[in-house]
């Protein structure tokens, strides 16, 4: 027994397929999804989402919030941003983690202390992702 999954943005579709298993970061905390799940609508966090399918390699992804939308045989998951994984940049990452860092010591009136915040969140997610990945490969 299976899941379709479908991961899509604003960019268009990254993955419609089917899995066995699906992580999702929810707002609560992490989700692990299986067939028959119940029904569930939840808002979801920066962080990654991993389909598995057996006999597979794991698909991976990063999304920097959104909604989640789980049915028995179905979960959607309507990210605001997204991408695979292995087309991260660590460089980039860190980089943006460095400047979100560097806006929140500096609070003041000119800066979106929530901006900042959140930026750094998508930031270390993305590093949390990337450094999960290279560890699985042996990097």
């Amino acid at each position: 027994m299976t899941l379709h999954v479908d991961v899509v943005s604003a960019e268009g579709e990254l993955y419609s397929g089917t899995a066995d298993m699906v992580f999702v970061a929810a707002e609560m905390g992490d989700v692990g999804i299986a067939p028959r799940h119940a029904p569930l609508l939840t808002r979801i966090r920066p962080g990654s989402v991993r389909v598995q399918r057996e006999g597979q390699p794991e698909e991976a992804f990063f999304v920097s919030g959104g909604v989640l939308e789980v049915q028995p045989h179905l979960v959607t998951i309507l990210a605001d941003t997204a991408e695979r994984a292995d087309e991260l940049d660590q460089a980039a990452a860190e980089q943006a983690r460095q400047r979100a860092k560097e806006a929140l010591s500096q609070a003041g009136e000119r800066i979106d202390l929530a901006q900042a915040q959140t930026e750094l969140a998508e930031a270390e997610a993305r590093l949390r992702l990337i450094r999960r990945l290279h560890a699985k490969k042996g990097h």
